[in-house]
């Protein structure tokens, strides 16, 4: 069992990282495989609406967003992880969110997250974080994916990594995280032995709000 772990911050080893370190390590004590994958800080495109990944598998700009799906791929879990930007997400990381979901999700040759845990963490100096949670949330919500959560929301303060580790609470809500994540892995795995199947599928009816 494998969880990706997305740190969505400019900073390689910052805020973000401290936080993503934390679950990282538990999820290990767990069993559970681990990989921090870094977005970087080359600008990333929003979507714009082509729909070619429909067709095509992928998404029609080939930079970070194609490499982290063919990762995703392969999870079984993921945790994305941004810093605060103006009380929301980073632009670079919901512009990387919006293309990976549609790219993985929508497209005909496969879909790489229906049911697979995820989890949202946020890291600020002082406020955001919870508008930043609920916005990256939505992406699980619409793709059938259980969210993971702590015992309070995922979230750190600190505005440098030493500050962060300090955040005692929040380094523990990001254990529990792990703990939460590789005990809903286990489940998953524990009842695919057991022989219990996956929730029907059915066709999808797409309306507009004027019909």
């Amino acid at each position: 069992m494998k969880v990706l772990l997305v740190n969505g911050g400019p900073h390689k080893n910052g805020c973000t990282y401290t936080a993503l370190t934390e679950v990282e390590k538990t999820l290990n004590e767990e069993g559970i495989e681990t990989e921090i994958f870094w977005i970087g800080t080359k600008p990333i495109a929003g979507c714009i609406a082509c729909k070619s990944c429909v067709k095509n598998g992928k998404c029609v700009f080939d930079d970070v967003v194609n490499e982290f799906a063919k990762k995703a791929k392969e999870a079984d879990g993921f945790i994305f992880g941004s810093p605060v930007h103006y009380a929301g997400a980073t632009g670079a990381i919901t512009s990387f969110m919006d293309r990976l979901f549609y790219s993985c999700f929508c497209g005909e040759k496969g879909d790489y997250f229906t049911y697979k845990p995820a989890a949202i963490v946020s890291s600020a100096r002082r406020a955001g974080t919870t508008a930043t949670y609920d916005q990256l949330n939505k992406y699980f919500g619409i793709c059938q994916m259980p969210i993971i959560s702590s015992r309070y929301w995922n979230m750190v303060h600190g505005a440098t990594p030493e500050d962060v580790r300090k955040d005692e609470e929040g380094m523990q809500i990001m254990r529990i995280l792990g703990r939460n994540m590789a005990y809903y892995l286990k489940c998953i795995e524990a009842g695919k032995e057991k022989g219990i199947e996956l929730p029907k599928q059915e066709q999808i009816n797409f309306t507009n709000f004027i019909r």
